[in-house]
């Protein structure tokens, strides 16, 4: 499975492109959907935001969730029972 995340310090945000495909308030990305396949789309074709980053975690994991440290994110995931770390 692809997400985006926030590969540097200052907080995620949401590309131009893709607030203006999707109708949406680019300030407004808390319930943004890191998975979207059309956001994941845009990221991976350069954006005009380079702290984005396509991640890939195993489609096995039961579960993730993102970590985020003053806007620098990471994603903890399970696998058979067992956490790790992206």
């Amino acid at each position: 499975m692809k997400l985006v995340l926030n590969k540097n310090y200052g907080g995620f945000s949401l590309p131009r492109e893709y607030c203006y495909l999707c109708e949406r308030n680019p300030y407004d990305y808390d319930d943004a959907d890191r998975c979207d396949p059309l956001l994941i789309t845009i990221v991976e074709m350069g954006c005009e935001k380079p702290d984005l980053k396509v991640v890939e975690i195993p489609d096995e994991a039961t579960d993730y969730e993102i970590n985020e440290y003053d806007g620098f994110e990471s994603v903890i995931y399970v696998v058979d029972g067992k956490l790790h770390h992206e």
